[in-house]
């Protein structure tokens, strides 16, 4: 049987960041103090200390004085593909307390090569295109992204083509029009610079760094439901989950 040699204080703060990823701990909410962290976790006070200092260096906490050590998410926290898509199987919900989606777009276009490969799409042929912008509570912009269904799926799920957010999320609209149930997700990431209309959607400038993300639902068989793109601004955390 192997050991996990990581470190006491980076096992406990990866809890505390899935935690925080999962909208569990929201923004504002207090961080369980140097004292109760240590009888949880039965860690020295010491080891818990360096458990606030990570999620700090991180930008997930904030300390003021003579104030608890607070979350802090809404200018740092880059919520991936599948992190929503966790959100969506566990809780119905894909966005976090406070952020709110702004559909930019919903039609049927010629998706881009490595959409059409990966969806089946003929050459010249259309798919499901959803845009839309993902805010903070205060109105900042998160992220801008793109999601492609296959054409058929316009008859199938009406809603798709509608620039609106769909109640309960897509993958909810396509399990329940199809039976279809996307059960996993494949990321790739990758650094770029900003397009001119990622920068408008954003508010940054053009060639600004940006973190650029492609994404695969997959159902049961694997087969690819939601094939996506996702663009976050700079000084964005993008969190890794793992177990």
């Amino acid at each position: 049987m192997s050991l996990d040699r990581t470190p006491p204080y980076l096992q406990v703060a990866a809890a505390l960041r899935r935690q925080i990823v999962a909208g569990e701990l929201k923004h504002g909410d207090a961080l369980p103090s140097v004292r109760d962290l240590a009888a949880a976790y039965a860690i020295s006070t010491a080891t818990a200390q360096k458990v606030h200092k990570v999620l700090k260096a991180e930008g997930l906490a904030e300390a003021r004085q003579g104030a608890a050590t607070t979350v802090s998410t809404r200018r740092t926290l880059h919520r991936t593909a599948a992190d929503r898509l966790e959100a969506a199987l566990t809780t119905g919900r894909i966005y976090a307390d406070g952020e709110y989606a702004v559909i930019t777009a919903a039609d049927l276009s010629e998706p881009p090569e490595w959409v059409a490969t990966l969806l089946g799409t003929e050459p010249g042929g259309r798919a499901v295109r959803r845009q839309r912008v993902t805010h903070s509570a205060d109105d900042q912009p998160v992220s801008t992204s793109t999601s492609w269904f296959a054409g058929e799926l316009a008859d199938a799920v009406p809603a798709l083509l509608v620039p609106d957010r769909i109640i309960g999320g897509t993958p909810s609209a396509i399990e329940a029009a199809t039976g279809r149930r996307a059960v996993a997700s494949e990321d790739a990431s990758t650094a770029d610079a900003a397009t001119p209309e990622h920068a408008q959607l954003l508010g940054i400038a053009p060639g600004s760094p940006v973190a650029l993300s492609r994404n695969v639902f997959v159902d049961a068989e694997g087969e690819p439901v939601e094939v996506g793109e996702s663009v976050a601004p700079p000084g964005r955390w993008r969190v890794h989950r793992s177990s």
